[in-house]
């Protein structure tokens, strides 16, 4: 199936695009190659092949939390523009 001018048109005006005189033909083209693709796409052999939703099946994979200790608090708080009570004070951001 050939993509017309007028089908190029009506998509243009449907996405509200206009579309100069040079231009129609360069859409039309892309347009023409990427419906061939979806075509090549459309009309793999898929019989006989394995249902799959993804490549990896690794799901929530989560790690375990770990507590360590900071040893260098004083060295840390010293880059805090304010401190209180030994950590960052910063400004209230909701009301």
């Amino acid at each position: 199936m050939k993509v017309s001018k007028e089908e190029i048109l009506h998509i243009a005006n449907l996405a509200q695009l206009e579309l100069k005189e040079e231009e129609i033909e360069k859409y039309q083209t892309n347009l023409q190659e990427i419906l061939n693709f979806a075509n090549i796409v459309n009309n793999a052999p898929v019989e006989g092949l394995d249902i799959t939703i993804g490549a990896n099946e690794a799901k929530n994979v989560f790690r375990k939390d770990e507590v360590k200790i900071f040893e260098n608090i004083e060295g840390l708080l010293e880059n805090a523009p304010t401190q209180e009570q030994h950590m960052f004070k910063i400004p209230k951001v909701i009301n």
